[in-house]
């Protein structure tokens, strides 16, 4: 019976120790080392009672809740230098007992809220080697109070849980070095009391707020609990802002300035603190006044200069600190935008910069014009409706009113989609700051407004409706008597018109046929004439040439010198010679012989006739507009 029971006991045996693992049973507390075993996922017969498991180098990639359910003693977990990519929530629910957790060397992207949640005993956590961008908030709030050693090293960090982080009383060891960590919260470190290392070394750290913590490091002996801070390798801006930890005296740490360029490359600790100096703001350029109409978006714009840079604030009219609401907002580098302005809106506004070393102010006006009435106040809240510059143009045509006096507006020049609004200076009893010109056509009843300078009295409507009728009135805007009233408005006049038919594209073509028609014409009269030209002068060549004898000597071998000359032979009728070819300085090239130029006449004619009659045709579909030295129209 020996043999059977030893093979059940060493069979029990194997079933409690994954295979490729090695399990030791040490002082009644359970080992299970499976180091560089080439594992893709956690074991899942690992035994329950396991105090350590090592799962160090090797290829895991995703954590979950059933990897280690129910281990609720488990003490020791390492899991560095495996390929985890993703935590699930509470995969560590039931570690309640753990106290060391490793997760180093992995390929961690962002931490959940829930990813640690569970192990609320542990002390030490190593996340450093990750690729993390992101900690949520509530990441650490399991074991706030228990845990001492926090390693984030080596990751892409900006932010970091700091609130989370300032609520470990215990926390003994915080490196959060070979990051991208630029800021620091003023007080963040106050409530660590134990805490004795600290290590930012090479963050983007271009100051370090005022901390009582950094203070302990500057005596060793005499502090209870001194630190050892670094924070090497972050291109500090050394000026004011750091004239406190300048102060600190630590000679032993090797920290350099970055800027400002007079102080660049110069160890922190060396630079006399006379040269730790700041520049007051400085207002370089800013709205000064700005008119809107009411209703509209208005932008106050203001831009300090200063060192460090300095910190940007508006106060409005009522003497209250301007603050982001649903229709304004103040950006940090000093715009303040107004959504929707209305008349509570104007007055005058005051831009603040402000820095460690004073501040600047500037002022801007603003101001709201309140949209005319067109002496029609029954609507809700005096605001024209879209059918009042209809009635306002039909009382004018009635002669209702005292506008008798007044210059006539009128519209000329219509076209398809233009016409052009002129009138007249008017009476020069009230200051006119500016015309604005109201219209709606039958196509459309939205009321739309032009604004047009003082100086103007001819404006160019353009993007009309081909076809349809208009109502047009002018107004007068006067500058306000006082700051609490309300620019005035007067009604100069109103016109109607209607703009013409769309013009069809037939008869821009008949226009370019007839031009053309024409013009081949007149290049084929030209054409023949120099035809007829060539022909004459060939004939009265040829006639020249039958009547000269040296012509038909021209085939003579020889000649006697100086003895009578004997007679030609006679010769059988021979074909006549062929006519020698004329010079052809007159063709551009033609190889088709002296008729060459003719033929390029003529082709450039009718080239010039294309190309004259495309540009006609082209015109043709524009149309004229009016004067180009007269106001176009521009919206506002």
């Amino acid at each position: 019976m020996a043999p059977p029971l030893l093979l059940l006991l060493l069979a029990s045996g194997a079933a409690a120790c994954p295979l490729p693992c090695v399990c030791q049973n040490l002082s009644e507390s359970l080992s299970t080392l499976c180091a560089h075993r080439g594992l893709l996922f956690v074991p899942p017969n690992v035994d329950r009672r396991t105090v350590e498991l090592r799962l160090a180098d090797n290829f895991i990639q995703a954590l979950g809740p059933p990897d280690f359910r129910n281990m609720t003693g488990l003490v020791d977990l390492t899991l560095s230098r495996n390929a985890i990519t993703r935590i699930g929530a509470r995969s560590f629910g039931d570690l309640e007992s753990l106290r060391s957790l490793h997760l180093d060397g992995n390929r961690l992207v962002e931490l959940g809220s829930s990813s640690l949640r569970g192990p609320v005993n542990l002390q030490h956590l190593i996340l450093s080697g990750n690729q993390l961008g992101r900690i949520a908030p509530g990441a650490f709030d399991d074991f706030l109070d228990s845990l001492e050693d926090l390693d984030v090293s080596y990751n892409n960090l900006r932010q970091v849980p700091w609130a989370g982080i300032g609520s470990m009383p215990a926390l003994h060891t915080l490196n959060l070095d070979h990051n991208l960590i630029d800021a620091l919260p003023p007080g963040v470190f106050a409530q660590l009391s134990q805490l004795s290392r600290l290590d930012l070394t090479s963050n983007r750290l271009a100051t370090l707020a005022p901390d009582p913590l950094f203070s302990r490091g500057r005596d060793a002996e005499a502090s209870p609990s001194p630190l050892v801070l670094s924070f090497s390798g972050n291109p500090l801006h050394c000026n004011c802002e750091l004239l406190w930890l300048r102060r600190l005296a630590r000679p032993d740490d090797l920290e350099t300035c970055a800027s400002p360029p007079t102080l660049a490359g110069r160890y922190f600790w060396a630079v006399p603190e006379g040269e730790f100096s700041c520049e007051p703001p400085l207002i370089a350029r800013h709205t000064q006044r700005l008119w809107v109409l009411e209703g509209q978006r208005a932008t106050l714009r203001c831009r300090a200069l200063g060192d460090p840079v300095p910190t940007m604030h508006w106060v409005g009219p009522d003497d209250r600190l301007v603050g982001n609401s649903s229709r304004a907002w103040a950006f940090p580098n000093g715009t303040l935008e107004i959504g929707v302005t209305g008349a509570g809106d104007a007055g005058a506004y005051t831009c603040i910069a402000t820095n460690p070393a004073g501040e600047a102010t500037a002022r801007v006006e603003l101001r709201v014009l309140a949209l005319p009435h067109g002496g029609n106040t029954s609507a809700e809240g005096g605001r024209p409706g879209p059918s009042d510059i209809a009635a306002s143009a039909r009382t004018a045509a009635e002669g209702e009113g005292t506008l008798e006096s007044e210059p006539a507006v009128q519209v000329t020049e219509v076209t398809a989609t233009s016409g052009l609004v002129s009138w007249g200076l008017g009476r020069p009893a009230d200051p006119v700051w500016m015309f604005q010109i109201q219209y709606n056509s039958s196509e459309d009843e939205t009321l739309i407004y032009r604004i047009v300078p003082a100086s103007s009295h001819h404006f160019l409507l353009k993007h009309l409706v081909p076809g349809a009728d208009y109502d047009l009135c002018l107004l007068a805007l006067s500058p306000a008597a006082g700051p609490s009233d309300l620019t005035a408005t007067r009604l100069l006049g109103c016109a109607h018109f209607s703009t013409l038919p769309a013009t069809p594209l037939c008869h821009a073509l008949q226009a370019h046929v007839l031009g053309g028609t024409l013009t081949v014409a007149v290049g084929g009269v030209l054409v023949a004439a120099l035809l007829v030209f060539t022909v004459a002068l060939l004939v009265r060549g040829r006639g020249a040439g039958n009547g000269r004898l040296p012509l038909k000597l021209s085939h003579v071998q020889s000649q006697t010198n100086g003895g009578t000359s004997p007679m030609p032979k006679s010769h059988p009728p021979r074909s006549p010679p062929p006519r020698p070819q004329r010079s052809c300085s007159l063709d551009l090239g033609d190889t088709g012989g002296c008729y060459g130029y003719a033929r390029r006449l003529g082709g450039a004619w009718a080239r010039r006739s294309h190309s004259v009659h495309g540009g006609l045709l082209g015109a043709g579909c524009r149309g004229v507009g009016g004067s180009a030295e007269r106001l176009e129209e521009s919206v506002v």
